[in-house]
């Protein structure tokens, strides 16, 4: 029996809707459930951080590019030790339930300070967990639908998003609009994941040798393929291409969106997103993955082009929409080829190294655009995103030109 044979027939018993493992669905609630909990306070963050704490347009940058980095790098270790263990589950929990308490210090914090430790702490349970469950996702999935699989869970993921917003903006209108308020009742549904994650997924059983040492090791990354080196170097340019989209709450401000309905710019998005990205993997699964990050990077050109330029809140929507479609193109695509490149014996540790490199592209993608918007306006970061993902596109293009003759 293949190792992806293997990996199919251990969750053969339990099949869910649409012929996915029920393990995944029950993934994909943990991740509604957290990501509700998350986009009700990111929606609102920039605001709260501006309006509140009297942050720069270049602080937050600085606390969105540290935080988001610090996720992805930290998932770089849970990953390479969920592979030395041959466990996951238990690591996604740790990373969950960390996440979950991190969520009142928002609600307390009085400095921006306070709001980056907070952050911080999120984001470290968001990179312990990160690996582990999607090295799990693949792990009880059959090749032949990881696509589906992954599209699947960043649907849900993206739902969340959706109501997050949607929860904020409706706490905001019945809170006397206090951002600590929603920032308390935000933690309801992170601890609901967390309960989700412990009695409704069960972890199978490992039927891969794990690495005899620590795998974050010359010899041990030197082993896996050179085809999920280029998945990862291609993710990591696109990754420079798009900066934390706090900066498109900041640009629904600029031109004039009310406070209280600033989360509809992320409902928007999300929802562009989640429409997406589950049929988009599934067609992956039959036509290929290469052509369709192809058409996100178009679409993350239109999305930058059409920020830079709006003047109207309906505009920055727009905008908006856009750049959740370029979200539904790629990330459960990028999370699909990890899994096709990387083998089995170190997928924990190639979704970490992944996304080590995507938290460099991320942290200096968000500074660099802080410091943009500072000095010359949102045009500059919105042209300048745009411009990178032209460059890469052309990179994208060339690359797919030598696939196409055998050269790559």
């Amino acid at each position: 029996m293949s190792e992806d044979q293997a990996a199919g027939s251990r969750e053969a018993g339990s099949p869910g809707w649409a012929g996915l493992p029920r393990g995944v669905w029950a993934l994909g609630v943990v991740s509604l459930l957290m990501d509700t909990s998350s986009e009700a306070i990111h929606s609102l963050l920039p605001l709260f951080l501006v309006s509140t704490l009297g942050a720069s347009a270049l602080s937050v940058g600085l606390v969105e590019g540290v935080a988001e980095a610090t996720a992805l790098i930290t998932r770089t270790f849970s990953g390479a030790l969920s592979d030395r263990l041959g466990k996951r589950k238990a690591l996604a929990v740790a990373g969950y339930g960390l996440a979950a308490a991190s969520k009142p210090l928002f609600a307390i914090a009085g400095s921006v300070g306070a709001v980056l430790g907070a952050r911080f702490v999120d984001r470290i349970g968001k990179g312990v967990r990160g690996a582990p469950r999607d090295a799990l996702v693949a792990d009880i999935t059959p090749s032949a639908s990881r696509g589906a699989a992954f599209g699947l869970r960043q649907s849900m993921d993206t739902v969340g998003a959706v109501l997050g917003p949607a929860l904020a903006m409706a706490l905001m209108a019945t809170a006397a609009a206090s951002f600590r308020t929603v920032f308390w009742l935000a933690a309801i549904p992170a601890a609901a994941a967390v309960v989700v994650l412990v009695a409704g997924v069960r972890e199978p059983r490992c039927e891969i040798e794990s690495p005899s040492r620590f795998p974050l090791r010359r010899r041990e990354l030197a082993s896996l393929p050179r085809a999920y080196w280029l998945v990862t170097g291609v993710a990591a340019v696109f990754t420079l291409a798009r900066f934390s989209e706090a900066f498109i709450l900041l640009q629904a401000d600029e031109v004039g969106l009310t406070p209280r309905l600033i989360p509809l710019v992320l409902l928007v998005l999300n929802v562009a997103y989640a429409a997406t990205a589950y049929p988009v993997g599934r067609l992956s699964d039959r036509v290929g993955r290469w052509k369709l990050l192809g058409a996100g990077l178009v679409a993350l050109i239109a999305s930058d082009l059409v920020l830079a330029f709006a003047g109207r809140p309906l505009e920055v929507a727009f905008g908006a929409a856009l750049w959740g479609l370029h979200m539904g193109l790629t990330q459960g695509l990028l999370a699909a080829l990890v899994s096709d490149t990387a083998g089995a014996r170190l997928r924990g540790t190639a979704y970490g190294v992944f996304s080590l490199l995507g938290g460099v592209a991320m942290l200096i993608a968000s500074v660099a655009a802080g410091a943009l918007w500072q000095t010359w306006g949102p045009a500059a970061t919105f042209l300048t995103g745009a411009a990178i993902t032209t460059l890469a596109l052309a990179g994208f293009a060339w690359l797919a030109a030598r696939r196409r003759s055998g050269r790559a």
